[in-house]
């Protein structure tokens, strides 16, 4: 059971604590996983583990991923389509979000497929025991190395442009099983970066280009092509782009009929957003899904289509909310009558997102979880960089090096896009469960940043 308020405390860690939250509660719609609670020390506990224990154990930073979570937010995706679509329907995860061995795991074993976008996730994915039939293979500029070991491992390619559709057609020397993806012209309110549906995208087919497309399709009979996917963005809050989208996939899917493809897939993406703040007010899974449902169901019964096999592609609102980082607190800076910086022992190399797209997030000290906040402050990077600041002006309780930052909602490109930024090794992930804690990233080491250095003869 969550622990509520403590009587007269107001704006602390308990802040960030919904009244209730069981598996009926969207991850999506949550600062914290599902599992966290305040102990009798007052720091904080996800997956029954003490964060401050973990940090003592394993090491700062540290990606802490809640199973119960991510296994939340799996189920609800996989049970919403089977509720509200009459077809059938498969959840792919887009693996982008955060792609390892551990993770691609847990989403094959409640039934999810997995999305990748590179070689080295189709690689993971196929390490983790991820079956071929559920795996699907994205990218705009795929190798002909990647496409190698695309068609080697029999998973699905979702084929981009003209390039990697004509090197597919000279590679494939038995049926290779596709699907195109196309962009719809659709555009949603989110980051610039992070909109992929709007025409002037690096991302699919131009839609004037379609009938070029599926004519091309049709006379490489290697090609089987077995679906179309479109996408328009990530961390969306609105529902109308995805009741739009369908209308005009299934258009496509009724024109790919005239030109005799076995389309019977459609893949209309994902993009549903997370809570990363108070502010924000994201759909729930199950109210995503519902839209998406009905509005494909209703396209099909305009146009006269059977139900397609409906797919979608969540990866941010799976994995999110699942995640923190924690964070040991180290220097301090005042700076009168302007900021105060706090310094934490990780930065831009694990959590780029801040200084890339200007994200914003919530943070907690997990040793003073109900202590009032009274402080207003920056939480600032070690790297030898200005904008290296992870958090700008946020209240916190007053805090003391050795201190435990735990940084909410990071479990969507925070491990996938960090790097070795000033030769930091890059943080481990435990996967939490029932008490138990378990290292599914190790630790780097500095003999791991020099292992493929190599110095020349001549300057030993």
């Amino acid at each position: 059971m969550v622990s509520t308020h403590p009587a007269g405390v107001r704006n602390s860690g308990y802040q960030y604590f919904s009244e209730s939250r069981s598996t009926t509660t969207s991850p999506n719609q949550e600062l914290l996983p599902l599992t966290a609670k305040v102990n009798s020390n007052d720091c904080l506990e996800i997956g029954g583990c003490d964060v401050t224990a973990l940090v003592a154990q394993f090491g700062s930073p540290l990606y802490i991923l809640d199973e119960e979570t991510l296994r939340t937010a799996c189920r609800q995706y996989r049970d919403s389509f089977k509720t509200f679509y009459a077809g059938e329907s498969q959840v792919v995860y887009a693996s982008k979000a955060w792609n390892c061995m551990a993770i691609c795991a847990i989403v094959h074993s409640e039934g999810l497929a997995v999305e990748v976008v590179s070689g080295g996730e189709l690689y993971t994915a196929i390490q983790a025991g991820v079956a071929p039939e559920k795996l699907y293979f994205h990218g705009n500029n795929k190798s002909v190395q990647e496409l190698q070991l695309a068609i080697a491992s029999n998973c699905t390619i979702i084929v981009d442009n003209w390039l990697e559709l004509e090197t597919l057609a000279d590679l494939a020397k038995l049926p290779v099983s596709i699907m195109l993806r196309l962009t719809p012209g659709i555009e949603c309110h989110t980051h610039e970066y992070i909109r992929t549906g709007h025409l002037d995208s690096k991302f699919g087919f131009d839609p004037n280009q379609i009938d070029q497309v599926f004519k091309f399709v049709s006379n490489n009979p290697n090609l089987q092509c077995i679906g179309l996917h479109a996408h328009i963005g990530s961390q969306i809050f609105e529902l109308q782009p995805h009741q739009d989208l369908p209308g005009v996939m299934v258009q496509w899917l009724k024109k790919a009929a005239d030109y005799g493809l076995p389309v019977t897939h459609l893949n209309i993406g994902g993009g549903l957003g997370i809570r990363y703040t108070e502010a924000d007010d994201p759909p729930s899974i199950a109210e995503w899904s519902k839209v998406v449902c009905e509005a494909v169901t209703a396209a099909c019964q305009e146009q006269q289509v059977p139900l397609p096999k409906l797919m979608c592609e969540p990866g941010r609102s799976l994995i999110g909310s699942a995640c923190v980082t924690a964070y040991t607190l180290g220097s301090r800076k005042e700076v009168p009558e302007i900021r105060t910086y706090l310094s934490v022992d990780g930065g831009m190399s694990d959590n780029p997102r801040p200084i890339t797209y200007q994200s914003v997030y919530r943070a907690v000290v997990a040793n003073k979880m109900s202590a009032s906040w009274t402080e207003t402050v920056t939480v600032a990077g070690k790297h030898c960089e200005s904008g290296d600041v992870l958090i700008k002006d946020i209240s916190l309780p007053p805090t003391q090096p050795g201190d435990v930052l735990v940084v909410l909602s990071t479990g969507a490109y925070n491990y996938s896009m960090a790097s070795n930024y000033n030769r930091v090794p890059r943080p481990a992930a435990v996967l939490v469960k029932d008490g138990e804690a378990n290292v599914i990233i190790q630790r780097e080491t500095y003999q791991d940043l020099v292992r493929c250095d190599r110095l020349p003869q001549r300057l030993i």
